[in-house]
């Protein structure tokens, strides 16, 4: 099954919702791993100067017990 990928709201706005669908059960998730590789994203190349403002963090809010997928 493939995976979809759907967002809600706004690039600039108070927060970005993501979606996905068909991901498998059980994959472990690593809240902190994704948070350092957003923090990464601050100092790359090409970014304008709002990337150095804007402190992205990822909030799981479903999907996810015990550090694993639900699927």
């Amino acid at each position: 099954m493939a995976l979809r990928y759907f967002t809600a709201g706004e690039s600039h706005g108070p927060g970005l919702t993501a979606i996905v669908e068909g991901f498998p059960a059980g994959v472990p998730i690593d809240v902190e791993a994704i948070n350092r590789d957003l923090a990464r994203r601050m100092g790359g190349y090409g970014r304008g100067g709002r990337m150095k403002i804007e402190r992205d963090q990822a909030e799981l809010r479903s999907g996810v017990r015990w550090g694993e997928s639900l699927g």
